[in-house]
């Protein structure tokens, strides 16, 4: 009994300790398989809640440009009006997905909040992955110290982005069509093409 009773508990150890993308390598696989696939088109958004105060992605175009993919990296820039300051970089790690949050001045250079973001903490599933703010993010003024992040993939008909802080009301969310490609935007701020 007494060996059966350790070998229950070090099993348990083990899968606790286990990466992310051992437990529901499925799902963070098939979510990651349904992004590659918007490799090289760009899709149209619109602004869905942010906070009254904000007015950043109020009444503007929104565009979102899955343009640079490899297998274990995807550069999503966005395009809000004319600014083009934004790209979300996610990769494929050992222990699950990472989101970055790079952010240019016009000029390319390094905005001063930059790169902010997180990494997935459990398998999600194929059409949602999380990322809570990490270590690094939350040692940055400004930058969502407390946020979580969220994409979902609903192919073909959209993509989500939301962002919240946690413990606020505070937070964002963008729909973009994935049923209606448009016409690839200028490289972001700082890429050479």
């Amino acid at each position: 009994m007494a060996s059966i009773l350790s070998r229950a508990i070090v099993l348990c150890l083990l899968a606790a300790g286990a990466p992310a993308h051992a437990a529901g390598a499925g799902d963070m696989h098939d979510w990651w398989q349904r992004l590659q696939s918007l490799c090289g088109r760009a899709f149209p958004g619109a602004l869905v809640r942010a906070p009254e105060d904000d007015t950043t992605f109020r009444d503007v175009p929104l565009v979102m440009h899955v343009r640079q993919c490899s297998a274990d990296r995807v550069r999503i820039p966005l395009v809000v009006g004319d600014d083009r300051s934004r790209t979300w970089v996610l990769t494929r790690t050992a222990a699950g997905i990472e989101l970055r949050h790079d952010h240019r001045q016009r000029d390319g250079h390094p905005d001063a909040v930059t790169p902010y973001g997180g990494s997935t903490s459990n398998p999600g599933s194929a059409e949602t992955q999380m990322f809570p703010a990490d270590a690094a993010t939350r040692d940055i003024p400004d930058s969502g110290q407390r946020s979580v992040w969220l994409m979902e993939i609903h192919p073909g008909t959209r993509f989500v982005y939301a962002a919240n802080r946690v413990g606020t009301l505070r937070g964002f969310r963008m729909d973009f069509d994935l049923a209606h490609p448009v016409p690839a935007p200028d490289a972001p701020w700082g890429w050479v093409d």
